[in-house]
């Protein structure tokens, strides 16, 4: 049994959260040592893709004034 079959036999029998605590800090070791591989890199940046695509529809209002173009507003910001 390799160790990756060992890590996955164990993980079957832990609760659902703890199986989620444990891939979480599978996950923070990749980062942590730079070995992330593509699909996971892959799945992140659909999230960041998916999360951008949503905050582009996002409205706000400041002092009862919509703001009609954040990208503006953060340049004039930034300066």
């Amino acid at each position: 049994m390799t160790l990756a079959e060992a890590i996955y036999q164990h993980s079957l029998n832990l609760p659902e959260s703890a199986a989620h605590e444990a891939l979480d800090f599978i996950q923070f070791l990749e980062q942590r040592y730079g070995v992330a591989n593509e699909a996971s890199t892959q799945s992140s940046n659909g999230k960041r893709e998916r999360a951008l695509a949503k905050l582009a529809n996002v409205r706000l209002h400041f002092a009862g004034k919509p703001i009609p173009n954040r990208d503006e507003l953060y340049d004039n910001a930034r300066g």
